[in-house]
């Protein structure tokens, strides 16, 4: 490596470590290179499209503010700037690998125009600012799966040019049959958990930068980060959370829980069960969704809520039917347990929950115990059963060994126990363990608890043991 290239090299790299924040780019530690990983900044009212298993136009369209960064790993070469251009791949969850591959080639004709120069950071303004112009992607955008299903290829570089490069909701199929480049990956597994990872991240994008602003509260006056804050979903009017506290505090205890309203006159937004939950204690949520529940059974007894944190929406639930739908989301989940749906398979029962429903099996009738056994399956509910009734037996008739816990019984005989475990010597009045040379000094030694009660509890009657009561 020539002095040049190296100073070349330095000096880039500290310039971009200077220029990005560490989400944005980060140096590796043992090589010439790194990792940046690139936010676009997208259109207002940005949408993506995703078409419905039919072969009508039907589908569902979210609305997004950002979506996940694309990622691109590079290695700088020893002869790197003068000669050679830097090693790398380009890896997106939300763009098809020939798209990625038409990205690819044109970071390559940046390179030939600029040889001889660095160009990571022409690279990276590129990708930031230029690749939904450049793709030719619009709102609303539809998400494709590549042919290969998990998008992960490594077929070898293809010639792919950027007037085919597939580009976004408009795009044809044609492009995603050419030959993909190399370092062109798209790091997803299936369609369903990439609007997943979309929306997560979106959410949480929102978050932060809600988080670094700062807001008025309507209520104290107070100029507060967002991170002290918390806005209505529905409204977006922001309020600081110890006012919300106080407030949402005064009306659960009141038992006004469908008056957790925004408190901006004539506004009709209502706070999620999730901001509730995050602004009071346990106890008063527990009183919330208590009263929340008996008060709205009565008219809707058909409505549950969708059980992602940052979601909530309240859905319908069709008779007869343990699936819902979010129609915000689309999060399909068993309204039975909360979880993701699992069909006609029982729902999963936790070791913390299996005395809740033992007892709340033995207390139900007949119809509440089919539903139950339908619920969680007859095997599940006679294990619980069979386990409570077992260790219940143990409390009651055995005590455990002080060496190594085995449950012991004692049926007849003298104070002085063997474990059959570990062998181990102990008292049975006292649980204390016995000295293998004399375990009788226990019972005879006028210091001790147990002295004089080697027979305690038991007398002799025609050579029988008898058990007498204290």
């Amino acid at each position: 490596m020539s002095s040049e290239d190296k100073e070349a090299q330095e000096d880039e790299l500290l310039a971009l470590a200077s220029i990005y924040d560490e989400d944005e780019f980060k140096r590796a530690e043992s090589a010439q290179g790194g990792e940046t990983r690139i936010c676009l900044e997208l259109p207002q009212d940005f949408k993506i499209f995703v078409r419905g298993d039919s072969t009508e136009s039907s589908g569902f369209e979210y609305s997004v503010c950002f979506l996940p960064p694309l990622v691109l790993n590079f290695e700088l070469p020893p002869d790197y700037p003068s000669t050679s251009p830097p090693v790398f791949t380009l890896s997106g969850k939300w763009l098809s690998q020939a798209q990625l591959s038409a990205l690819c080639k044109h970071l390559d004709n940046v390179w030939e125009e600029n040889r001889g120069c660095v160009v990571l950071f022409a690279w990276m303004q590129f990708l930031k600012e230029e690749t939904l112009n450049y793709l030719n992607i619009s709102s609303p955008y539809e998400l494709k799966m590549c042919p290969q299903g998990k998008g992960q290829s490594r077929t070898p570089v293809g010639s792919l040019e950027a007037g085919k490069d597939c580009g976004g909701a408009t795009g044809s199929g044609t492009a995603e049959e050419e030959t993909v480049d190399a370092r062109a990956v798209q790091d997803v597994e299936s369609l369903s958990s990439l609007i997943r990872e979309i929306l997560d991240f979106d959410q949480a994008q929102r978050r932060k930068c809600f988080n670094s602003k700062m807001y008025s509260c309507s209520i104290c006056f107070c100029e507060k980060l967002g991170s002290e804050c918390m806005h209505f979903t529905e409204c977006s009017h922001v309020y600081c959370k110890a006012c919300l506290k106080d407030y949402f505090e005064i009306q659960i205890r009141d038992g006004q829980v469908h008056c957790l309203n925004c408190p901006e006159p004539k506004c009709s937004s209502v706070a999620t069960p999730g901001q509730v939950k995050e602004l009071v204690g346990e106890e008063l949520f527990a009183r919330y969704d208590r009263l929340l529940l008996q008060s709205s059974l009565d008219l809707m007894a058909d409505v549950v809520y969708c059980p992602r944190p940052g979601c909530q929406t309240p859905v319908m639930q069709e008779p007869g039917c343990t699936m819902g739908i979010c129609s915000c989301c689309n999060y399909a989940f068993c309204t039975l347990c909360k979880m993701t749906y699992h069909g006609v398979s029982p729902c999963k029962v936790t070791a913390e929950k299996l005395m809740d429903l033992r007892n709340e099996y033995l207390e139900a009738d007949e119809t509440t115990k089919r539903f139950l056994e339908q619920r969680y399956g007859k095997r599940v509910i006679q294990k619980a059963l069979e386990e409570m009734e077992s260790k219940e037996w143990l409390e009651k008739n055995s005590k455990s060994c002080p060496c190594c816990g085995t449950h012991i019984e004692k049926l007849d005989g003298c104070n002085k126990m063997t474990c059959t475990g570990c062998m181990q010597y102990f008292c049975w009045l006292c649980m204390g363990s016995l000295s293998r040379a004399n375990p009788y000094r226990h019972f005879n030694d006028p210091s001790s608890p147990c002295f004089n009660r080697l027979f305690q509890a038991m007398h002799i009657d025609d050579g029988e043991f008898w058990e007498v009561e204290d």
